[in-house]
């Protein structure tokens, strides 16, 4: 995650990328209307990509990131942002830092412990009407997010499992002029807009810039973290289908 220069900018900045331009362009082929064009991008990137922790973390291009079919809030806005470009919607990242409690619960124990108090995290902006709206409901796919909410909820805890929910507001729904999020109550700290994540990973105001021990360790981490990321999914799956269906009065 310490590369600098061209080697980030050549990595990130991939929207040219035939898989890039293939995928934006399936996905929002004859659809004329903008708002449209970006939810099917929005649903794309929140449940086809699911949430999990690819093992070049942030540093992770779109093109990757569609291969991986998983990733976290940084790379799953990387692959946004570059989407948004290959199909026209003005888009940029607005950086921040965020408090490491939203990771709880899926960084445990010395793992956890090791994580710095703040980190590096991003939300996607698009301009729509004139106007730049926020969003962030895609970092979550929707089978996890109904299970860290759940989890929240056992735990007793308003931040966690990638949530932050003290308000009970946390949603994922594509809703721009509503703007409400899955995240953004653990943010502390502005960061500002970026066209190119990369220029913001070479800035000193990223905090995601392990030595090599750390990133060996994370590598390391992530299979156990993505292992139980996806037992909180299949557990959401087999739930919702026991749910009884009920049956309507005579």
């Amino acid at each position: 995650m310490g590369e600098t220069g061209g080697t980030v900018q050549g990595l990130l900045a991939d929207f040219n990328d035939p898989l890039v331009r293939d995928t934006a362009a399936r996905l929002t082929r004859d659809v004329p209307d903008v708002r449209e064009k970006l939810a099917r991008l929005f649903y794309y990137v929140r449940d086809d990509i699911e949430f999990g922790f690819p093992p070049k973390a942030d540093l992770t291009t779109a093109s990757e990131t569609i291969r991986l079919g998983m990733g976290q809030c940084n790379t799953k806005g990387t692959l946004f942002l570059n989407l948004c470009k290959a199909a026209g919607i003005p888009a940029r990242l607005h950086f921040s830092l965020i408090r490491k409690d939203i990771q709880r619960g899926l960084f445990e124990g010395l793992a956890y412990r090791l994580l710095p108090p703040l980190l590096s995290h991003s939300w996607l902006e698009v301009e729509l009407d004139g106007s730049w709206r926020r969003l962030d409901g895609y970092i979550n796919d929707a089978p996890f997010f109904d299970a860290a909410r759940e989890a929240l909820r056992r735990c007793g805890w308003s931040t966690g499992f990638s949530v932050a929910d003290a308000e009970g507001q946390a949603s994922i729904a594509f809703d721009p002029e509503a703007e409400r999020f899955v995240q953004m109550q653990a943010v502390v700290h502005d960061h500002g807009v970026w066209d190119d994540p990369a220029d913001y990973y070479q800035s000193p105001a990223y905090r995601n810039r392990p030595g090599a021990l750390r990133l060996l360790m994370y590598r390391l981490l992530i299979g156990g973290i993505n292992k139980k990321i996806a037992a909180m999914r299949q557990a959401r799956h087999r739930d919702s289908r026991q749910v009884p269906t009920a049956v309507p009065d005579r």
